[in-house]
């Protein structure tokens, strides 16, 4: 039966061919309107459903890394408080020569966390007259090389292509510390969970000053029993090896927030490549139903000349 419904089609077209008649005119759209290619509307559908592979294949990839970074940063924290306690941490107290050391990841699609670095960075810059920089990671050299060219010192990138260890920000920390800077501001992302990130400020003084901070009661190291060389030699030690557990707490602390923000940013980015495939969906069918519709009106109008 379709068979012959198609045949009687076809003879109706070359019959309207043969006789050359003109069908009545039909108003596809509305004057001063654009009409849909359905060539155009598939070629978007195929580039919205790469683009939300490729997002889910970004999110799996930070998700199966999430867990075995925060496990790294829960140890690394473990170090770090303890001196902390011994140490303090006092953002307050002025030192002749101070250095912000903003974190911030190398790479990309990862939400606002290198952009909230940028903005707390500049703030304590601010707040000191004689401060520098020092920037760890692409994103944050990207954004400050241009307002403060003029306070960086060094800029270190490429951290994600090795493993992150002690060693390695040991390396950070021994350019850090070549400058020669009283106080060092380390800026960075403290992870809280997947989808919470608390901007936060590391304080860390030169020997000298903590010796002086020894003397005048502020911190509590005379309160502890050490055995060893004097006090002098002692926080000489002891301060470069707290830059560098500080320095790899706050590397960590960044790189799993990174994590953390590309998954949920890689969720969102998904969710909406979804969302605008299924109203394109709906585009190119109606699209398409109406170009069927008009192919149907064209032949029953010009059956319709020829019987009169």
């Amino acid at each position: 039966m379709a068979s012959n419904g198609f045949q009687r089609t076809s003879a109706l077209l070359r019959t309207l061919r043969s006789a050359n008649v003109t069908s009545a005119p039909v108003t596809l759209a509305p004057s001063g309107t654009r009409s849909v290619s359905l060539q155009i509307v598939a070629q978007r559908m195929k580039s919205v459903g790469n683009i939300q592979k490729i997002t889910a294949a970004m999110k799996m990839v930070a998700a199966s890394r999430l867990k075995g970074a925060q496990i790294k940063m829960e140890k690394s924290r473990g170090i770090v408080q303890p001196l902390f306690r011994m140490l303090g941490d006092q953002p307050g107290i002025e030192a002749e020569k101070t250095m912000v050391v903003p974190v911030s990841s190398d790479k990309g699609l990862c939400g606002g966390i290198n952009t909230t670095v940028v903005k707390y960075s500049k703030v304590v810059s601010g707040l000191s007259d004689k401060s520098t920089m020092s920037i760890v990671g692409e994103k944050a050299r990207a954004q400050l090389a241009k307002g403060e060219a003029e306070h960086v010192q060094n800029v270190i990138v490429d951290l994600s292509k090795i493993p992150l260890t002690f060693a390695t920000a040991s390396l950070v920390t021994d350019t850090i510390l070549a400058e020669g800077a009283q106080k060092h501001q380390i800026v960075y992302n403290r992870f809280q969970s997947v989808i919470s990130f608390k901007p936060t400020v590391a304080t860390v003084f030169s020997s000298d000053e903590y010796e002086k901070a020894a003397e005048a009661g502020s911190i509590k190291f005379d309160e502890y029993e050490m055995e060893g060389p004097e006090r002098s030699e002692f926080l000489l030690d002891l301060a470069e090896f707290n830059m560098g557990v500080v320095m790899y707490n706050a590397l960590l602390e960044n790189s799993t927030s990174e994590l953390g923000s590309r998954m949920q940013s890689m969720e969102n980015s998904t969710k909406n490549a979804k969302d605008m495939l299924g109203k394109l969906t709906l585009l190119y069918n109606r699209t398409r139903q109406a170009s069927i519709t008009t192919e149907l009106i064209e032949i029953i109008s010009g059956a319709s000349a020829l019987e009169g």
